[in-house]
């Protein structure tokens, strides 16, 4: 399992930013669409979000493509 997963949905624009930063950044994470699985919405509802994309990192939940709290949390599953 990744330490970095990402919520996201099919026709989400600012999703395919977010995973194309990652992907740029050489970063794994984990895609959950929750357009394909609807336990995936779940998870966010439960994470108490409504909103996508959301990027888990740790303890860490990140909503949109806020590149300074990605950078930040990568930081400290790095260390």
């Amino acid at each position: 399992m990744s330490n970095v997963i990402v919520y996201s949905s099919t026709n989400c624009p600012y999703c395919q930013q977010l995973k194309k930063y990652l992907n740029d950044q050489q970063v794994a994470f984990e895609e959950r669409n929750i357009d394909l699985n609807d336990q995936f919405g779940q998870e966010l509802h439960d994470l108490g979000l409504m909103s996508l994309p959301v990027t888990v990192i740790g303890e860490h939940k990140i909503l949109g493509l806020n590149v300074t709290k990605l950078k930040k949390a990568l930081a400290e599953i790095a260390s």
